[in-house]
């Protein structure tokens, strides 16, 4: 929550410093145009703060975690297609407006004759693209991976907007401190880009060298992949986290693939375990032991980090058991496992979960059968854990498992601050 709210009062700053150095530039004449460069500059601070909550800045994954910001980073991009949208109409017509040119010779003239122009419109032009097919419909229909290769390009569009701003901001030009802070809030966050995506990840994996040990199917679609290094004691990484996983084998090596560790980390070893849900998740049971792993991370707030009560129910969905097994591993205190599952035969691990909590003294519950009717009800979760709301409640699973018990604990009055969950599709 503190995390949140810090974040929102340097957005809400900034919004106030570029508001104030916009009107201390002084106005246009044509209100157009004055709307026009007003959408520009803050669709340039979105596209920053866009930069920060891509970064994957530990300080803030660790107190936000990646769904979120991931779910921050989707309406922040629609932001900043609309404000810039805002920003070209605007001043296109405001010219238009001022001159003998309809809009399209406007736009042309402005290509034509003013620095800085074309390179905004080849930027404006990249961002509707990605927006296009970031929208639900597109995004459901495309690879993982082509998807991602077009939100590369988001970075051109940045450099090119940058440059636009360089080029004829007034706003940026109008004295040296707006100069310095224009620089310092680009620089904060192509540096936080820089250091998170790149040097950090870097640093890490030629630190650990991370190495497969084993790998130990435990059913006909779910494999278990062990994994050494150097220095995993020193590894930041909790139960309930995630990594980005790279297998480096010539067919494998350009694919990057979350999935949760699968038991706590103990200093010595990783684990993670991945149901086939496709052609990367399928292979895995191919890798061979020896082979180099690079992975990212570890990413999520899913972690004991937020507990706020000293008993806790964990509930886990399908192969979204693999953070609630960690979790229980590490978590202290009184705990209730409820583990759903279509039938027994698809309930992962669970042999590890039936001893992991006769040690640690908490109960388990495996409930199976079809989706309807819902076994996880208001009802059905007071009847196994009548105190739920005064417990943490720990939830991963399958989106339609998830949504549905989260209703249910809205149901039950849980309080907000005591549910933490991680969407499976990241954590999965």
């Amino acid at each position: 929550m503190v995390a949140r709210t810090g974040l929102y009062a340097v957005l809400a700053a900034n919004v106030a410093v570029v508001t104030y150095f916009f009107t201390q530039a002084g106005f246009a004449s044509n209100t157009l145009i004055v709307l026009g460069r007003l959408a520009g500059l803050y669709g340039a601070l979105l596209m920053a703060f866009q930069l920060v909550l891509v970064a994957r800045l530990p300080w803030l994954d660790r107190r936000i975690g990646m769904d979120r910001l991931t779910s921050w980073h989707r309406w922040t991009g629609f932001g900043i297609l609309f404000t810039l949208l805002a920003h070209a109409v605007f001043i296109v017509f405001g010219y238009a407006e001022s001159s003998d040119l309809d809009p399209v010779n406007q736009l042309v003239d402005l290509a034509e004759t003013v620095e800085g122009v074309l390179r905004a419109i080849v930027a404006l032009a990249i961002i509707i693209v990605v927006g296009a097919v970031s929208g639900r419909y597109a995004r459901r229909r495309l690879a993982y991976e082509t998807w991602h290769f077009i939100h590369l390009y988001t970075y051109v569009a940045v450099v090119l907007a940058f440059t636009h701003q360089v080029a004829v901001g007034t706003t940026f030009t109008s004295s040296s401190v707006a100069t310095s802070y224009w620089y310092g809030v680009w620089g904060v966050a192509l540096g936080s880009v820089i250091v998170g995506r790149l040097v950090l990840p870097l640093w890490r994996n030629w630190r650990h060298q991370l190495r497969v040990t084993a790998v130990v199917p435990e059913s006909d679609n779910v494999v278990s992949i062990y994994m050494s290094g150097r220095d995993l004691d020193r590894m930041p990484a909790r139960a309930g986290q995630f990594f980005l996983w790279r297998f480096l084998t010539p067919d494998r090596w350009w694919q990057a693939n979350p999935f949760s560790l699968s038991a706590a980390p103990d200093g010595r070893t990783l684990r993670l375990t991945a149901k086939a849900a496709g052609a990367g998740s399928a292979a895995l049971r191919h890798v061979k032991v020896g082979t180099r792993v690079f992975a990212e991370g570890p990413y999520g707030a899913f972690t004991a980090m937020h507990r706020t009560r000293p008993e806790a129910v964990l509930i886990a969905g399908g192969v979204g058991v693999t953070p609630i097994r960690a979790l229980l591993e590490e978590l202290h205190g009184h705990a209730v496992v409820i583990y759903r599952v279509s039938s027994d035969r698809d309930a992962v691990l669970y042999d590890e979960l039936r001893d992991l909590a006769l040690a640690k003294g908490a109960e388990l519950h495996l409930v199976t059968g079809p989706p309807v009717p819902d076994k996880l009800a208001p009802g059905e979760l007071a009847r196994m854990v009548p105190d739920i709301a005064d417990r943490d409640v720990f939830l991963c699973g399958p989106p339609p498992m998830m949504n549905a018990v989260l209703g249910s604990l809205r149901e039950l009055n849980v309080p907000k601050p005591q549910i933490h969950f991680e969407r499976f599709s990241l954590a999965g």
